[in-house]
Formats: structure tokens, sequence, C-alpha cells
């Protein structure tokens, strides 16, 4: 297995991944597709096995008001029949270590239990618009003591507000 940067000739093979690992209506591939059409600031990394994309990640920009104030993690995704074999443990560690990521502050909106592993921890502030009580809302090297609502970018809100219920 090889994880490295995702090249622009691996993006349908990264779409195909993502409406794979979400089958039920293919919003993540979608979010995605809309965040590189409109040129926003994104880390994706894919991990290779066998010249196939079984895993992919990528990060982006978190606002507090129009400051960058970190990251959010979304999605992670490993292809279905290779899940369960660390492949996406794998693939998250090495892209919190990479440059750009290993000294931000990172959010994600998930599952605890799995997050908690990678030392993220529940998130008292800032508040996740997309998650009552923040109770699947978790971050890292968050050190923000203010409460206000994290931001993301547009293609979220349009993917959220057009049925994308997380």
């Amino acid at each position: 297995m090889k994880i490295r940067l995702l090249t622009p000739e691996e993006y349908p093979k990264a779409s195909a991944l993502l409406q794979q690992a979400f089958p039920r209506k293919g919003h993540e591939a979608q979010l995605v597709e809309k965040l590189r059409q409109n040129k926003k600031i994104m880390h994706e990394w894919v991990c290779i096995h066998r010249n196939t994309v079984v895993a992919f990640i990528a990060f982006t920009r978190a606002f507090d008001g129009t400051k960058v104030c970190g990251l959010h993690l979304a999605p992670l995704a490993v292809k279905p029949q290779m899940q369960n074999q660390g492949i996406g443990s794998e693939l998250l560690r090495f892209a919190l270590r990479q440059d750009g990521i290993g000294e931000s502050t990172v959010f994600v909106l998930g599952d605890p239990k799995f997050y908690r592993k990678f030392g993220f921890e529940r998130c008292a502030s800032p508040l996740c618009p997309f998650d009552k009580n923040n109770a699947r809302f978790l971050s890292m090297r968050n050190t923000s003591t203010r409460q206000y609502t994290v931001g993301y970018e547009q293609e979220f809100k349009d993917l959220l507000f057009s049925g994308i219920k997380r």
C-alpha cells in the first residue's frame, strides 16, 4: 500500500470510491467535486493498492468569521470490501503528520469512539452548525475558549440545505 497526494488524474477514481463508501445518496462525492470545481483549498490524499484507490481523505478550511481558524476533516473513506483492516486509520495518521495539517487545529464531525483514538476530543468551543450540542463534533490542537460557530466552506452549507442531513 502506498499513501500519496491525490493527483487530478485520480479525481474520477476518488469520486467512485466516495460513492462506494457512502452509497445512500452520494453527497460526499458531490461535495468534493463542488469544492474542486469552485477551486477551494483542499488537502487530499489517497491510499493506493494494486493501482486502485482504496482510501481517501480530505481537509478543508475552517473559519472564525472570515478568518481561517483550522481545518475540517471530511470525508475519510475506505473501499467497503477493505474496511476494518486499519487502512483508514493508517491514512488518517499519515495525513495528520503532513505539513499544513500537523500544526493546525483540526475539526471533525464523526464517531467519537473512532476519532478519539487519534487524539480528537469533544469540542466545547467552537460550536458546530451541523451538530446540536456538539455531540459528535471533535477537535485536536484546539485552544479556543471563545464561543463562536465554526464556519465551513459554502459548498457544505449548499449541500446541507439542499437535503443533506449529517
